[in-house]
């Protein structure tokens, strides 16, 4: 397997462009403007939701003065959890539909997650001498990120198996 393959279960790897939009030329050079600008604007309209989406969680997950930034790490969690499991499940369903994975993973979720805001809290917190909890914030927000990415990328991988099975058994 090459570095662009993705391996969704142990039977069937499947080989993913890094960008679909780029791994497939377009028809004419108007046509493939065209389809990027369309892609553009998506991602953007995506992007604009999930922040969107971000603000409110933040609104209902305040963060106090020198407190942990539970909202900020609610929606890193919950944004990579998104990611890993958005990234098998379009993969297995919607192998050909180019423009949703970029739209639905760069637009919404990078619109969600922010690992800006992620910098400047734990930033504030180690200015104002709370170095444990900094630390705490930023380590744990870091491990807690990559550890639900990778739970979405099973979780998925799990889904996509059991209704495998299910097909299987059906058409038996």
């Amino acid at each position: 397997m090459s570095q662009f393959d993705v391996q969704i279960d142990n039977a069937r790897p499947s080989t993913l462009p890094v960008d679909p939009e780029l791994a497939r030329p377009p028809d004419s050079r108007h046509r493939g403007r065209t389809a990027s600008r369309a892609l553009l604007v998506a991602i953007g309209l995506a992007g604009a939701l999930g922040a969107l989406a971000r603000f409110g969680v933040g609104r209902a997950v305040p963060t106090t003065p020198g407190g942990v930034p539970w909202g900020t790490l609610l929606v890193n969690i919950s944004g990579s959890l998104g990611v890993g499991f958005a990234l098998v499940m379009l993969a297995d369903r919607l192998p050909r539909a180019r423009l949703v994975r970029p739209v639905v993973v760069t637009g919404f979720l990078g619109g969600y997650t922010t690992f800006s805001t992620y910098v400047v809290e734990a930033d504030t917190l180690f200015r104002h001498h709370d170095l444990a909890v900094g630390a705490a914030y930023g380590l744990g927000s870091l491990l807690a990120g990559t550890g639900a990415a990778l739970a979405g990328i099973l979780l998925a991988r799990a889904v996509v198996r059991l209704e495998r099975a299910k097909r299987e058994r059906a058409a038996q």
